[in-house]
């Protein structure tokens, strides 16, 4: 198994992908109303993160959805949930709800740990809010905080694959998620295409975040299965833009 050879090959796909759907899209410059498959596989291109040798674009995030059985998830939902609210929420305008979405919370530690935020935000990444405090007093004091997890976030570029198939753990999609991850992922690995000094991910609580290169926990200490990249392609084939 040559794997710099094979992120090679996701690469190149990766550059199809991008001319078939018209170019990699900014996350703030989405809305529900395009065109988006029902189901699929997302990667997420960092600005100014590229690989070591070739200068494209590096991935730093994969995610899907509707992994569990009898989900109705669907891929725009899941963006939806990184992307957080909009100008109209009455309460919190352009804010967002990390307790909803793992990648706003892993961005919001980071944040905090960079810039020594503890003090300012001692609920941030609990999966809820403590029983002695009003959930509306935790979510205001949070609300700067999610403001610039948003904005950090909707200038992410991504790509997207069509991966229509039914809901569940042994779907295609968690298939190939998981197989994207672990051969993306530098976690107890010699590196390749090593991430800059000042990659946000640096900062992060995890440390299989800050060895792997990618806002990922779960998959980043698996092997990968290097046949997982032919249904990519063939997935990247029957995808079109939005």
């Amino acid at each position: 198994m040559d794997r710099r050879a094979d992120l090679d090959r996701l690469y190149a796909l990766l550059g199809r992908l991008d001319a078939r759907v018209g170019g990699a899209r900014r996350l703030g410059d989405c809305t529900g109303y395009m065109d988006w498959p029902d189901r699929g596989v997302y990667l997420f291109l960092a600005p100014g993160e590229t690989r070591a040798f070739s200068g494209a674009r590096r991935v730093t995030r994969v995610g899907t959805h509707a992994v569990s059985t009898g989900s109705s998830t669907t891929m725009w939902d899941r963006l939806k949930q990184h992307y957080g609210t909009g100008a109209g929420s009455s309460a919190h305008p352009h804010g967002g709800n990390h307790r909803g979405s793992v990648y706003r919370r892993r961005v919001g530690e980071a944040f905090v740990e960079r810039y020594a935020l503890h003090d300012r935000y001692p609920d941030w990444g609990t999966t809820r809010v403590p029983a002695d405090r009003e959930r509306s007093e935790v979510r205001d004091e949070e609300y700067p905080l999610e403001r610039r997890v948003s904005a950090f976030l909707r200038d992410q570029p991504f790509l997207w694959v069509d991966v229509d198939d039914e809901p569940g753990p042994d779907s295609d999609r968690a298939h190939l998620e998981r197989n994207l991850v672990a051969l993306l992922s530098n976690y107890d690995r010699s590196p390749v295409d090593p991430r800059r000094s000042d990659w946000l991910g640096n900062y992060a609580r995890s440390a299989k975040i800050r060895a792997s290169g990618l806002w990922n926990v779960e998959h980043v200490a698996e092997s990968y299965d290097p046949a997982f990249l032919d249904a990519f392609e063939a997935a990247v084939e029957r995808t079109g833009s939005v």
